[in-house]
C-alpha cells in the first residue's frame, strides 16, 4: 500500500495507457496515488484528464511519507476517512476507485480532537482516542475492498460527451457492458465465501473437511489477519500486549513476492530530507506475507496414477483453489500459474515434462500438453472475427484498448456462480457444475497427461508435479520495454520527480529492474509427489 505510487511497472504501465488513451492514467493514478488525486495534483488547471500539462504531484518518491507527499501511497487516512454512502445518502459503486471520502470534520461525544474528519474504524469503543474517530461496519465488509479491486473501462470525454472507452465482445457481438479489466471482488461476492457472510453471519464452517477452506469470509478476513503476538498493540500510546488476538494485521499480502524484492533494491535504504531510512526488513517482511500467501493458503495439488498400457502412463493432477476468488486473480497482465510436471527414473534422469522453466532465460516451454492458468485479453479484429493478443508474433498488453477476452481459465472460487456472467464466466475452458451445489462451478481443475515409458527405462520412476506462479512474465516486460520507447508526451508526469532515471523511459527502466532482480522468478506453491514401479 505504502509504495503503490514508487511502483515501478505500474509507472511503465501507466505510460503506455496513457499513449493508447491519452488522460486514461487518472483511473488508475486514483488508486495509487489518492492524495494526489484528491488533491486535484493529476488533472490540469482546467479539471482535463491532460496528461501533458496537467500532472502536478508533489513530493518525490524518496521524500518521508507526509501530508503533502504525493508519492506515499495510499496512506493511513484514505481507507480509514471511507463511507459506504455518499453525503445524500447516494449509493456505493464498487469499481474504478469510485469512493466516498468523508470530510466532515468529527464530532465524537466525548470532544476529543474534534478538528479533522473521523477516522473509521471497526472497534466501539476505539482502540485509542488521541484522533478524531467514529464506528464503521463499512470498513469490514468486501465491499469496502471492492471500489479498487473492480476495474472497468472507464468512462472518456470524446467530443464532449463521457463514453465508455471500450465496451466488451462477447461471441463477434458488441455488448453495452465495460470491458472488464480486473474482478477480484466481484469473483468473491459470487462465490460461497460472501454468501455465508451475509446469510449465516460470520460462520467460516470448514467444508468438507478440506484444511483452510473456510466459507463465511471476507476479504479483510484473508487479506488482514489477526495477530496473536503475545506483544500486539494498536500503537505506541497502548499497552505492549493490550490487543493479542483483537487487531487486525495491516499486511495486506496477495501473491506479489516479487516486487517487494525489486522495491528494495531501489529504495531499501534512502537518504530522504536528511533522514537515513533502512526499509530493508519491512520489504523482507512484505515478501514473506506473500510467500506464505502462495504457499500456504492458496491452493491444494494432488497428483495420481490413472492407468498404465504397456508403455503408455495416464496421470492427472487436480488442483483446488483454496481463495475466495479465482486463482491467480487480479490484474491480469503478465501474471500467471501452471502446472510443472516432471517424471524421473531411478537414476534421476527426466523421461518426461511438462511446463519447463528456464530461469536463466525466463522463458516457459509452452508444450503441448502444458496448463497455464491465465487471463488473456486482446483487441476485436472485426475484419477476421477474432480477439487478437498478438502483433508480429509478440504478446501484446494493452490493458485500455482491450475489449475481448480469448481465455480465462482461472480456477474458480468455491460456490462460483459466475458461470455465465458476462464479466465473470471462464473463456476457453469448461469447468463442470458442483454436485454437490448445481448452481455453481467447481472450485478445481483436472489436467491430464499422457506419456510413453522409453524402453530400458530404469525403475522405479518418481513423478512430481508443481504448482508455480509468476508475477511478470517475460513477455509483458519485453512488451513494457518495447512500447514505452515510443512514450513522449503522454508520460505520467515528469521522470525527473517520479519513478525512473529522466534518460531512460520506464519501460527500459523495468526491464533493467527485471533482469537484476532475478527475472521474477516463479514462485513453487505446492507439489504433489508419488512413485510408480514396474
Amino acid at each position: 500500500m505504502a509504495n503503490a505510487t514508487r511502483d515501478p511497472l505500474f509507472w511503465a504501465a501507466v505510460d503506455i495507457a496513457n499513449q493508447d488513451i491519452p488522460g486514461v492514467g487518472d483511473f488508475c493514478i486514483r488508486c495509487h496515488t489518492p492524495v494526489g488525486f484528491y488533491n486535484g495534483h493529476t488533472k490540469n488547471a482546467a479539471g482535463n484528464l491532460d496528461y501533458a500539462n496537467g500532472c502536478k504531484l508533489t513530493g518525490s518518491v524518496t521524500s518521508l511519507d507526509n501530508g503533502t507527499n504525493d508519492y506515499q501511497g495510499v496512506n493511513c487516512q484514505f481507507c480509514h476517512r471511507q463511507e459506504e454512502k455518499g453525503p445524500n445518502s447516494e449509493a456505493l459503486i464498487t469499481s474504478n476507485s469510485n469512493i466516498w471520502l468523508d470530510d466532515v470534520i468529527c464530532t465524537n461525544p466525548d470532544g476529543i480532537n474534534n478538528f479533522e474528519p473521523c477516522r473509521k474504524g471497526p472497534y466501539n469503543p476505539p482502540l485509542r482516542d488521541f484522533h478524531a474517530w467514529e464506528y464503521s461496519s463499512f470498513i469490514q465488509k468486501g465491499e469496502f475492498c471492492g471500489t479498487c479491486h473492480d476495474v472497468s473501462s472507464p468512462e472518456v470525454l470524446t467530443n464532449g460527451v463521457l463514453t465508455i472507452a471500450k465496451k466488451l465482445w462477447d461471441n463477434g457481438t458488441e455488448t453495452q457492458v465495460a470491458m472488464p479489466i480486473e474482478r477480484t471482488f466481484s469473483e468473491w461476492k459470487s462465490s460461497l465465501f460472501s454468501d455465508l457472510i451475509y446469510t449465516d453471519g460470520f460462520g467460516g464452517d470448514v467444508v468438507n473437511n478440506v484444511p483452510n477452506l473456510k466459507t463465511g469470509q471476507t476479504c479483510q478476513d484473508c487479506h488482514m489477519p489477526e495477530s496473536f503476538d503475545p506483544k500486539a498493540r494498536a500503537c505506541n500510546q497502548t499497552a505492549e500486549g493490550s490487543r493479542t488476538g483483537n487487531l487486525k494485521k495491516h499486511e495486506f499480502a496477495g501473491g506479489n513476492s516479487w516486487m517487494p524484492a525489486v522495491l528494495k533494491s531501489i529504495y531499501g535504504a534512502d537518504l530522504s530530507d536528511g533522514v537515513l531510512l533502512d526499509r530493508s526488513a519491512a520489504f523482507d517482511r512484505t515478501t514473506d506475507y506473500a510467500l506464505d500467501m502462495l504457499q500456504n493458503q492458496s491452493a491444494l495439488i494432488e497428483a495420481s496414477l490413472i492407468s498404465t498400457t504397456n508403455s503408455e502412463v495416464r496421470i492427472k493432477v487436480k488442483v483446488t483453489n483454496l481463495t475466495g476468488h479465482k486463482l491467480p486473480t487480479g490484474y491480469p497482465e503478465g501474471r500467471r500459474m501452471w502446472i510443472n510436471i516432471v517424471v524421473k527414473d531411478s537414476t534421476d534422469a527426466n523421461i518426461y515434462e511438462s511446463g519447463k522453466y528456464d530461469d536463466s532465460t525466463a522463458v516457459l516451454t509452452e508444450d503441448a500438453a502444458i496448463k497455464i492458468y491465465e487471463a488473456q485479453q486482446g483487441i476485436w479484429n472485426i475484419n477476421t472475427n477474432t480477439c487478437v493478443i498478438e502483433s508480429g508474433g509478440q504478446k501484446q498488453f494493452h490493458f485500455v484498448l482491450n475489449n475481448c477476452i480469448v481465455k480465462d481459465n482461472r480456477i474458480p472460487p468455491l460456490g462460483f456462480r459466475g458461470g455465465t456472467d458476462l464479466e465473470l464466466k471462464p473463456v476457453a475452458i469448461n469447468y463442470p457444475l458442483d454436485p454437490n451445489n448445481p448452481s455453481a462451478l467447481v472450485n478445481f481443475d483436472e489436467t491430464m497427461y499422457v506419456f510413453n515409458i522409453p524402453n530400458g527405462t530404469s525403475f522405479p520412476l518418481s513423478v512430481t508435479a508443481t504448482l508455480k506462479y509468476q508475477t511478470a512474465s517475460k513477455e509483458y516486460i519485453d512488451f513494457l520495454d518495447n512500447e514505452s520507447s515510443t512514450v513522449t508526451e503522454n508520460e505520467l508526469c515528469d521522470r525527473s520527480q517520479s519513478v525512473g532515471p529522466a534518460d531512460q523511459s520506464r519501460g527500459a527502466f523495468m526491464k533493467a529492474l527485471w533482469e537484476n532482480n532475478g527475472k521474477s522468478a516463479p514462485v513453487d506453491m505446492l507439489s504433489s509427489t508419488f512413485q510408480m514401479t514396474k
